[in-house]
Order: structure tokens, then sequence, then C-alpha cells
């Protein structure tokens, strides 16, 4: 009657079988695909993660050789400013010694 189920035609089981184990073939080739592209992915995440840490690391470095230079600079500035503190009193000295030959030279003349 009505409620009976069809017969089954194996010609078309067959190739429902057929068409699962191809898109079964084709899932397992595209998760092989995305697989690789993970790992090509991962390993260039990897390289950059890589990079950056080696670049801050440099960037660290030259920081603090540049921080030890300016206080060395620093340091040999005060040393110059130090030294050069009898300048402005030696000037004044030659200036007077100046005037003074200057005055002896117009009483020779």
């Amino acid at each position: 009657g009505s409620g009976s189920i069809p017969a089954i035609d194996p010609g078309a089981l067959q190739e429902v079988v057929a068409l699962a184990g191809q898109v079964a073939a084709q899932v397992d080739e595209l998760l092989r695909n995305v697989h690789c592209g993970l790992q090509a992915l991962t390993a260039l995440s990897v390289g950059c993660i890589q990079t950056y840490r080696d670049g801050v690391e440099s960037l660290g470095e030259a920081a603090d050789l540049s921080i030890r230079a300016m206080y060395a600079l620093v340091a040999r500035c005060e040393e110059l400013d130090r030294a050069m503190q009898p300048v402005p009193a030696l000037a004044k000295r030659i200036r007077d010694m100046k005037g003074t030959l200057e005055r002896l030279e117009g009483l020779c003349k």
C-alpha cells in the first residue's frame, strides 16, 4: 500500500557510494591543503616573531649604548667646562697686557 517502502535501486545505491567516496577523497585533499597552508603560515609567523624579537633586542642594546655614550659626552663636556674656566681671566690679562704694550709703544715713538 501507500505506507510501504519502495525498492532501492542497486545501481543508484552504488552511484551514491561512489559519489560519497569522491566527496571523502576531496575533503581529505582539502584538509591536507589547509594543513599545509596552516603550517606555512605558522612558519611565517614564527619567523616574523623571531625577527621582531631580534629587532627589539638590537634596539635595546643600541639604546643602552647611546645612553652610555651620552653620559660619557656629558662628562667630557663638564671636564672641558672646568678646564675652560680660567680662559676669561686669561683673556682679560691678555687685553690688559696688550693695552700696556700699546701705551709703551706710544711712549717709545
